[in-house]
């Protein structure tokens, strides 16, 4: 079997954002298991004090990196913020509570971007990978509800195609995605999974590495297995 991330050089340096968490572990686990994989730069608040809503602190972890980098995966996000889940309704609609879903799941990943995108290698094949969700589709909203949650990862989406222009100028062999895991069996998704197949943590990260593995064009959204979702 072809080992994962065969298009990145030899000895490619990775850094997963979030490695704390259930697809963020799962992931740093690949990469440990890859004889082709360098260095792994994990980072997340209960590993290092990564603070997502910090620009100073996501700056000075970035900062310690040579711009030599090969991956980058943002697992970071959230779905339940202070004990608030996704709204049912429009009527259940909190400013506060949205807020605090475009905190973490745009204006940090954002910053992510902003910081730690200048470190990927400019020589060779890169690969910086956001975790983003089905749900934040405008195109594929067929349901409505979980309206903060759906806005806050459509912004992230826009962040990232955004994001994946302004780095062709400077790192012409960078690819730059929004990529959706799937429904995986994390604390996360849990309590809002039941009727839908999932997928555990190890089998997310098997096949998202495999699918970056496979992209040839930046600024995509894509889902784990390849599939391009619309906007």
């Amino acid at each position: 079997m072809k080992e994962q991330l065969s298009s990145l050089p030899d000895g490619f340096r990775s850094v997963v954002i979030g490695a704390s968490g259930g697809i963020g572990s799962a992931i740093c686990e690949q990469l440990e298991t890859n004889s082709r994989a360098g260095d792994i730069i994990e980072l997340s608040r209960k590993r290092d004090g990564f603070e997502l809503l910090e620009e100073s602190n996501i700056r000075a972890h970035a900062a310690r990196l040579e711009p030599s980098v090969h991956l980058i995966v943002c697992a970071t996000g959230a779905l339940t913020i202070n004990n608030i889940g996704p709204e049912k309704s429009l009527r259940q609609l909190d400013p506060d509570a949205m807020l605090s879903q475009f905190r973490v799941n745009t204006i940090g990943p954002a910053l992510i971007a902003k910081h730690f995108l200048p470190r990927l290698d400019r020589r060779t094949r890169t690969i910086a990978l956001f975790l983003s969700a089905r749900v934040g589709s405008i195109g594929d909203n067929r349901l409505g509800g979980w309206m903060s949650y759906r806005a806050s990862k459509a912004a992230l989406n826009q962040v990232v195609r955004t994001a994946s222009i302004e780095m062709v100028r400077t790192h012409p062999s960078a690819i730059v995605a929004s990529i959706h895991p799937g429904t995986v069996r994390t604390p996360l998704s849990e309590p809002y999974s039941r009727g839908h197949s999932s997928v555990s943590p190890d089998e997310a990260a098997r096949t998202i590495l495999r699918t970056a593995n496979d992209l040839t064009q930046t600024g995509l959204f894509v889902a784990y297995d390849g599939t391009f979702i619309e906007w």
